[in-house]
């Protein structure tokens, strides 16, 4: 949870930074090139699940080769893919800013800072593998220490590259973070200390078992990951046909991408706990002590959420100031979606604990399921229907917003009671020794 604060807080203090000196047109950008960026993480991150789920299995079982073993593929296909999907993100950048109906003023700005974010992927995805592997094997303090450098970092190049180069210097800030602590984490591997770790003698060819074992539990992930975020983007198309999509698109982008992340963030780290509780615990064969840690789990989400939507609603000229938000217009809409948000967060929280729960005892695919269900079907579709019998409003979309956010709360906590990921069996027992 600390770690997903700091991390959440990161983003805040770029934004915050880039509409200091660049204005609403410059945090319109980042909020924006986030949405796309998030795709693409989202779908590499979709093997980290399957990393995950194997690693705390073995975990909980005491079999450390196997972890071993796991994270190491998984290093592989991470590097291979990032590489990839770097070169492709560069050139449909320019296609994937209209789909948004980005501004053009803002396509201006984000243009340069996609590119760039592309470009420098790879020390982000090593970033979240590294955190990924290390949590589930039952490390969570290694992940912190990694979090709060690449924190530090990031504030540190902020602060002289924001200034002289925009929005552009936000991306060379966190590529050079990124970079630099995965490399740290990458050596840390290679330490015989450390809960997982690649010994001089061990096989280092690429083994298509476990990578598969990777994308079968954590291809419906990735899916669902994709799903959401072609949502999201989706839905800044139906932001952008707003009469006042720019002023919208800016209090969008710091409040749902930047302030909302107090809560997903928070929830985020929830979900890893849960899914490292329930994974180790399944392994160990004692599935009803898991079932208590993802309940344990969700209230203590729910309580942050209560404590960050209270400041949403009581404070919300304070928190905008801190974005440089002056305009009347901007202002309003944001203190509008503020208030929505803080009801939203109580039921999204709750939602990604029970899905932490489902995905770390090796069930992938109903959280994808519910996530189409409720955040791409559901606000979506409402969108359609306002748009064509009324004319679509801001607070049309902000009450698809939450309406998703509570289905997927009802759903995932549903299916979890179902209990029917007591059965699971997970092994790489066919993959090379």
């Amino acid at each position: 949870m600390l770690q997903n604060v700091i991390a959440g807080l990161q983003g805040v203090i770029d934004q915050a930074m880039v509409g200091n000196f660049v204005g609403s047109k410059g945090n319109a950008a980042l909020g924006d090139s986030w949405q796309i960026i998030l795709i693409v993480v989202v779908f590499l991150s979709s093997m980290f699940t399957g990393m995950g789920v194997l690693v705390a299995r073995f975990a909980g079982a005491n079999q450390p080769d196997k972890v071993n073993r796991v994270v190491y593929q998984a290093f592989l296909t991470a590097f291979a893919l990032s590489v990839l999907l770097a070169l492709i993100g560069y050139f449909a950048s320019p296609v994937l800013l209209d789909i948004i109906n980005a501004a053009p003023e803002v396509q201006q700005e984000a243009l340069p800072f996609l590119r760039a974010m592309f470009m420098g992927i790879f020390g982000m995805m090593m970033f979240f593998m590294l955190s990924g592997a290390f949590r589930a094997a039952g490390d969570a303090h290694t992940p912190l220490r990694l979090g709060i450098s690449m924190t530090v970092l990031t504030i540190g190049f902020n602060l002289i590259l924001i200034p002289r180069f925009g929005t552009l210097g936000a991306a060379y800030g966190t590529i050079a973070s990124s970079s630099s602590v995965a490399l740290y984490g990458m050596w840390r591997l290679t330490r015989p200390s450390s809960v997982i770790h690649f010994e001089r003698g061990m096989d280092r060819s690429v083994d298509f078992t476990i990578i598969r074992s990777l994308f079968k539990y954590g291809l419906p992930t990735g899916v669902q990951g994709i799903a959401m975020n072609v949502g999201g983007v989706l839905m800044l198309r139906f932001i952008g046909s707003l009469e006042q999509s720019a002023a919208a698109q800016a209090a969008y982008a710091v409040c749902y991408t930047q302030l909302f992340s107090l809560i997903t963030w928070t929830s985020n780290g929830l979900l890893g706990a849960a899914a490292t509780i329930a994974g180790q615990n399944l392994g160990a064969g004692n599935a009803d002590r898991a079932v208590e840690g993802v309940r344990v789990a969700s209230r203590i989400g729910l309580g942050a959420a209560a404590v960050v939507g209270l400041v949403f609603v009581a404070a919300p000229n304070l928190l905008l100031a801190i974005f440089g938000m002056k305009d009347p217009l901007v202002q309003s809409l944001a203190k509008q979606l503020l208030f929505y948000l803080s009801i939203s967060g109580l039921f999204i929280t709750v939602a990604l604990s029970y899905t932490g729960g489902l995905q770390g005892t090796g069930d992938t695919r109903s959280p994808l399921y519910i996530s189409v269900i409720s955040q791409v079907i559901i606000p979506l579709g409402l969108c359609t229907i306002f748009q064509a019998t009324r004319g679509l409003q801001p607070a049309d979309i902000w009450l698809a917003i939450v309406i998703g956010h509570v289905t997927r709360c009802t759903l995932s906590w549903m299916r979890f009671r179902q209990g029917k990921w007591r059965s699971i069996r997970v092994d790489i027992e066919h993959a090379r020794p």
